[in-house]
């Protein structure tokens, strides 16, 4: 398997809050306290993320105190752990001043009170979700988002497992977007007026920068590629790739040699921008003139790119920065993030073949991806290895990244689910999408809320993530049912 370049990470601000004279009232809270919330650490580093633990905050001074040391620790995300009744005193300073997102937790360490012997010490122990009203009203005064509150139990309680590391994935996405560095080299694809972004906008919408790339600058990469690059990429496509005889379509043929050749040389190129320019991703498009180290280079980079998608390294033909952006966000919730539209309906049974002839994430591919020989690129010039294949089967999701007429971003969320059979021998990726109540119904409603014509395509069923994510940027959202 194609391991990652970068591990997915964040760092997560942790903090109890507590009625503080409780502890001057019952010997021996403060210890039994503190092994909970030790045990909810525990929780969380499991989801391989850094915690940052500020302890207990028991007054408004602390919680002062405590707001200035968060904001220096530059914490992705905070998760206040309601672990007796406090008062939101102790919540409202860190709130108001953290610009960071944040979650309550409320789990008990019992399932419930052992009524029989049950006590005040008992119920202090267990009296978890007390404050969370309080908290969740005034921050509504104060014009502040609690983004949720996972109830349960502290112990063996797998949904609130799965919660919390829903979260923990979402705070990976933005500790990767904040000061990412998503490339643009070429132009858009003539009279896609759908492609058209402002880098500014950019920025403003996702903490993103947009360095701005000539396809000169990857030809100079290009010059440099050793003869030790160009056999190592050799070697990584001959153990990740079939390349079967052709089938029907008459523009394609077995990968011949020398398309091998260039995709590995080219891919090596990537690699070196991707270095050269610390990028986090690229988008771009570029045709060039015949018979030129531009054109040769700008149309032979799919094989490359999808190692990279799987490398978690998006990276996207057409120029399409929008579609690159949503691929980083699938890939950082770890499900993938190919890039894809619509293909032809199957009306009989129900089905559109989602794919595309770019680049795709080879994590998600079920079984080995296949290379061919393309003649020609339909639409578009140049000809060299095509990749194709059918993502895993099962639950799938969509993230479309949009604009309105006032420029402001939309994300158009949808998901359905990949089943097997026959997928056209192209050498491009398809997948057969079945979506409910009705396919033809389901595309309908996805069209009409105005989206680009590309999405990222990713496995299992995140629009509950996807809807946070937006949320927490502030961006409009709607998920197409």
């Amino acid at each position: 398997m194609i391991q990652r370049k970068k591990k997915r990470t964040a760092k997560i601000g942790i903090f109890a809050v507590i009625h503080e004279i409780y502890f001057e009232q019952f010997e021996g809270l403060r210890e039994k306290l503190y092994g909970y919330h030790n045990k909810l650490i525990e929780v969380v580093l499991a989801n391989e993320v850094e915690v940052v633990d500020f302890g207990f905050i028991g007054n408004n001074q602390n919680a002062y105190e405590a707001a200035a040391e968060i904001k220096k620790q530059n914490v992705d995300f905070l998760i206040c752990n309601m672990i007796s009744y406090a008062t939101s005193s102790v919540f409202a300073p860190i709130i108001l001043s953290c610009d960071v997102p944040m979650i309550l937790t409320a789990l008990q360490p019992r399932a419930k009170l052992d009524y029989t012997n049950a006590n005040t010490f008992m119920q202090l122990e267990n009296d978890n979700i007390c404050a969370v009203p309080e908290f969740i009203g005034v921050a509504n005064r104060l014009g502040k988002k609690i983004y949720d509150v996972i109830i349960g139990t502290l112990y063996d309680d797998e949904a609130a497992r799965t919660d919390i590391a829903k979260w923990c994935s979402i705070a990976m996405v933005l500790h990767d977007l904040k000061g990412a560095r998503v490339g643009l080299m070429g132009h858009t694809m003539e009279a896609m007026y759908d492609m058209h972004t402002d880098p500014t906008a950019i920025s403003a919408a996702f903490g993103i920068h947009v360095p701005l790339l000539e396809i000169d600058d990857a030809v100079e990469v290009y010059n440099e590629v050793s003869e030790e690059e160009i056999q190592a990429k050799i070697k990584l496509i001959d153990e990740e790739f079939d390349m079967p005889d052709p089938k029907s379509d008459p523009i394609t043929t077995k990968l011949t040699q020398a398309d091998k050749l260039q995709a590995a040389k080219s891919a090596a190129a990537l690699d070196r921008l991707v270095e050269k320019y610390s990028l986090t991703g690229l988008a771009y498009y570029y045709e060039g003139l015949d018979n030129t180290v531009q054109r040769t280079l700008a149309s032979t980079f799919i094989v490359g790119n999808s190692i990279l998608n799987a490398q978690g390294i998006p990276m996207c033909g057409e120029y399409d920065i929008k579609t690159c952006i949503a691929m980083l966000i699938m890939d950082r919730l770890n499900i993938g993030g190919s890039f894809a539209e619509f293909h032809p309906f199957d009306f009989e049974e129900d089905f559109i073949l989602v794919g595309h002839d770019g680049p795709h994430h080879l994590a998600i591919a079920n079984g080995k991806p296949i290379l061919r020989s393309l003649k020609k690129y339909h639409g578009k010039p140049g000809s060299g290895a095509g990749v194709e294949f059918k993502i895993k089967e099962g639950p799938i999701t969509m993230l479309g990244i949009t604009q309105g007429y006032d420029g402001k971003f939309k994300f158009v969320i949808g998901e359905g689910y990949s089943k097997s059979g026959p997928i056209p021998p192209t050498g491009n990726t398809n997948t057969r999408g079945f979506f409910e109540p009705t396919t033809k119904e389901f595309i309908k409603k996805w069209v009409m809320e105005g989206p680009t014509h590309h999405y990222a395509l990713g496995i299992g069923h995140h629009a509950d993530e996807l809807v946070k994510i937006a949320d927490i940027l502030g961006i409009e959202r709607t998920v197409v049912k």
